[in-house]
């Protein structure tokens, strides 16, 4: 989403990036393996002026949040805690790096993205930073340029994260789900939602803090992932290792490689390798389901999903088990968490005959 220049004759801009909800496809991006989210209608607005210095000043509509302020750099000091200036101080450094801004902002943001509630607050943080700093020194980035760059910028948090919420951000479409592959370069690809089907979020309560609470679980998960691989190409595949889970599927068939692994991984290992590869293969038939206007499948996927989610990737909690299961007892066709887990939100699919009682 480009800045909008709606108050030019005072030097006021606006710069906006939206939330996303994940609807099947969770802990993949990381791995290589694609995902199908879909933008939210709700957003992160930065609100300000170009300044003629490198120091970025802004500061939040929540009282909670302290105003931040700092000089743009290649390598610019964090600060302690999780705090939510350091996802504005990831994409001004990544920037500094990679495209050479050197002029800063002042200004204020607005959010109306629930804060860790697993829909991407945080990244329609760095992305509207990024297209606000991007503008106030005139420059432009091919969109699947930019998305590749805030991913990898956002890791200046601590956590180990994938370029799924970057992506849908940049690229999120009104009425369409998008399916984004990684390997071998990134590609987004729409899928029209169809008329009848609603999509109903609700919140857990539990907060879902990935730079801070949840941040060494969510870590170590992208750690056993690896290490599950590196295991399996050590007994099935010598000589010739895989780099991600996208070059196993490429190599041998998902079913395959999840017989094989039940033969040669325990444990933890065993349980994450299980969740990335049959997850993966949800985002196919998800798609193909979504395309066919087939929900009673897609349901199906959601609540495998989330199944898995629970059971063998362990971020589920018991809120959200109870709004899955109580969206369900109400005709959602499926739900699931969405975003990393360790609290935050859910998603169901319900037909439009039944949507408000799914909400309620």
């Amino acid at each position: 989403m480009a800045p909008s220049h709606d108050a030019v004759n005072r030097g006021v801009r606006v710069a906006h990036a939206p939330g996303r909800v994940n609807l099947i496809g969770e802990h993949t991006d990381y791995n290589g393996l694609p995902v199908f989210p879909m933008a939210l209608n709700r957003e992160v607005r930065i609100t300000y002026r170009p300044r003629g210095d490198g120091q970025v000043l802004l500061r939040n509509a929540e009282e909670r949040f302290a105003p931040i302020g700092f000089d743009i750099g290649p390598d610019i000091p964090a600060e302690t805690g999780g705090t939510w200036g350091n996802y504005v101080r990831a994409a001004a450094q990544i920037l500094a790096r990679e495209a050479g801004i050197t002029r800063g902002i002042e200004g204020s943001v607005l959010s109306t993205v629930p804060v860790a509630a697993g829909l991407s607050s945080s990244s329609a943080l760095v992305v509207a930073t990024a297209l606000a700093l991007l503008d106030a020194n005139d420059i432009a980035l091919e969109p699947t340029r930019l998305m590749d760059l805030l991913a990898r910028g956002e890791r200046y948090v601590g956590v180990q994260g994938g370029g799924m919420d970057q992506a849908i951000s940049l690229g999120g479409r009104a009425g369409h789900a998008l399916r984004i592959d990684f390997r071998p370069t990134l590609r987004l690809t729409p899928v029209p939602v169809p008329p009848g089907w609603r999509f109903v979020v609700a919140e857990s309560g539990v907060e879902a803090a990935k730079a801070s609470g949840a941040r060494e679980g969510y870590n170590s998960r992208v750690r056993e992932c690896r290490e599950a691989l590196e295991l399996f190409s050590a007994r099935w595949l010598q000589g010739a290792p895989c780099t991600d889970y996208a070059e196993l599927a490429r190599r041998i068939a998902p079913e395959e490689a999840l017989a094989l692994a039940e033969e040669s991984l325990t444990g933890i290992h065993l349980m994450r390798f299980r969740h990335v590869v049959s997850e993966g293969q949800r985002v196919d038939e998800a798609e193909a389901a979504m395309r066919a206007g087939d929900a009673g499948t897609f349901g199906r996927l959601m609540r495998a999903s989330h199944a898995s989610l629970r059971d063998d990737y362990e971020v589920s909690s018991a809120e959200l088990n109870r709004l899955v299961a109580t969206a369900e007892g109400a005709g959602a066709l499926g739900a699931r968490l969405t975003g990393a887990g360790f609290g935050g939100c859910t998603v169901a699919l319900a037909l439009a005959d039944t949507a408000e009682q799914v909400r309620t």
